[in-house]
């Protein structure tokens, strides 16, 4: 595997952990192996209100990592809300987004990086919907994916078929400039953001993707689905009947 790495530029891998103290520190030792190659990195892992022991494994990591950063919050804001609080700590040309579970294995990054190159584009996404990816998650979870996918097709229209898998990579002034008007900080995080580089023009292209669950997760609840429900409806308002961020970007 080979990034083709530029010396000159920095890689960020920003990566959000909740409760994941049992595998914290073996998942960054991988995560650095996979980007070392590149010789200009770093990791910065936010610890979003665990409640079990991931601050006192990061604070371990740190000790065999010299590359990484930590950002621990007190309490649980929610993924989204987490990711653009850490980001200030990143100083990299490029930031991956990778949930610390690897649950989608780190030598993926080389798969998006490379298709950020040949498609000179400013984000790319890891997408299930891909042909070329292999999905190994519920079945309960395909479904509601495949729902939700439509739904944003129909309300958003964007050309790409799948916001929520959590790999990601972005030239650093795609997020520079969505971060500031993000209001959504948990289940539509990802599709505002992937909303708003599009508003301002972005390319976005989509890479393939390996979903290995290392456990099955539980059901998706009737509250979890009301709270995506309702956060979709919230953005669609904002952006097709308010017109605000048309109107923010008249301020400006």
């Amino acid at each position: 595997m080979s990034f083709n790495w530029d010396k000159s530029w920095k890689l960020s891998v920003l990566l959000p952990a909740y409760n994941e103290g049992k595998n914290i520190v073996e998942n960054l030792l991988c995560v650095r192996k996979v980007v070392s190659e590149t010789g200009n990195f770093e990791l910065v892992v936010v610890d979003d209100g665990s409640t079990d022991n991931t601050a006192t494994e990061l604070a371990r990591a740190r000790e065999l990592i010299p590359e990484l950063k930590t950002v621990i919050l007190k309490k649980n804001v929610g993924k989204g809300h987490a990711l653009k609080m850490a980001f200030s700590e990143t100083t990299g040309d490029f930031v991956f987004f990778l949930d610390a579970d690897l649950d989608l294995p780190p030598e993926q990054m080389e798969v998006l990086w490379r298709t950020m190159k040949e498609t000179n584009c400013e984000v790319v996404i890891g997408s299930k919907r891909h042909p070329d990816s292999v999905n190994d998650y519920p079945m309960q979870r395909r479904i509601l994916s495949s729902g939700y996918f439509f739904l944003v097709k129909l309300m958003f229209g964007l050309p790409i078929h799948d916001t929520q898998t959590g790999i990601k990579l972005f030239r650093r002034e795609v997020l520079e400039k969505c971060f500031p008007q993000m209001l959504v900080k948990s289940f539509a995080f990802d599709l505002e953001l992937l909303m708003l580089a599009h508003y301002y023009g972005y390319v976005i292209a989509e890479a393939p993707v390996v979903v290995k669950f290392h456990y099955k997760l539980g059901g998706i609840g009737l509250q979890s689905t009301r709270d995506i429900w309702w956060d979709t409806m919230a953005l669609f308002y904002r952006l097709r009947i308010l017109r605000y961020y048309d109107k923010l970007n008249e301020r400006r």
